[in-house]
């Protein structure tokens, strides 16, 4: 039976500070030794998941923006994949345009004069201080297509976020508070799960992730695995009784998990 892993990045794959994956490298030499598909499923844009598929060496089909978008290699399928060309990939998009995204984000806060920014109103300066990353990488955190980013300057703002649904919306949060259309990871792990059953017959799926953004991806796995916070503990708006968690944080804990999977 082929495994496929599905992954979130920051606090999992990531270390949610440095953004390193050193530790998590004993798991991811036997991932490419056993030729185990491994799928990155982040909020982060494509432009940024490009760079990490390139250090991770990885060749697999990746999801953007909490679900926003679905990228496969062209070729990868041996079955027909539906969807827009876009460079070397299909891309099947199921969340709301970017543009859309941001024009009811800013006549909300201008309507209920609620002083929210998103990262459509931050530099490239900006944005890496409130992140720790790089300046280029930062500038990649910008390239948004289905998904906005934002901070509140203080508690979050019950009343925007409930207004955002009104507007035919939806929010999630992980690392900060995201707006973004009718889409979320787990439906696209759902198609992606199809194509892999059409390619291989029967699948095993294992997913892991940190946060309430990750939720949709674990309900959708054979074997989801639940990271602990740097700062500890687990995040309380993720809990269902097939849950595993994870006892280690960042990587570490993401390849302990993967070995026990891999190496019963």
């Amino acid at each position: 039976m082929k495994t496929v892993i599905f992954t979130d990045l920051d606090g999992s794959l990531l270390h949610a500070r440095t953004y390193s994956f050193k530790d998590a490298l004993p798991a991811l030499r036997l991932i490419q030794e056993r030729r185990v598909p491994l799928i990155l499923c982040s909020s982060k844009t494509r432009a940024e998941i490009e760079v990490y598929r390139e250090r991770l060496n990885n060749r697999d089909p990746f999801i953007s923006e909490n679900g926003g978008g679905i990228f496969i290699p062209a070729g990868y399928f041996s079955v027909p994949v539906g969807g827009g060309l876009l460079n070397d990939y299909t891309r099947i998009s199921l969340g709301t345009p970017y543009h859309e995204i941001r024009r009811h984000v800013v006549n909300l806060r201008e309507r209920m004069k609620v002083q929210v920014k998103g990262f459509g109103d931050m530099s490239v300066e900006e944005i890496a201080r409130l992140t720790g990353l790089g300046r280029g990488e930062a500038a990649l955190a910008k390239e948004r297509e289905f998904d906005e980013p934002i901070v509140f300057p203080g508690d979050a703002d019950e009343e925007f976020l409930a207004a955002v649904e009104k507007a035919g919306l939806r929010w999630t949060r992980g690392r900060f508070f995201h707006i973004l259309g009718n889409s979320d990871k787990g439906k696209a792990v759902k198609i992606l799960k199809r194509y892999y059953e059409s390619e291989y017959g029967r699948i095993m799926t294992m997913g892991l992730g940190d946060g309430f953004n990750d939720l949709p991806l674990l309900r959708e796995v054979d074997h989801p695995v639940l990271i602990p916070r740097e700062e500890g503990g687990y995040d309380p708006r993720v809990d269902f009784p097939q849950l595993t968690k994870a006892k280690k944080s960042g990587p570490a804990g993401w390849s302990e998990a993967v070995l026990g999977l891999l190496e019963p």
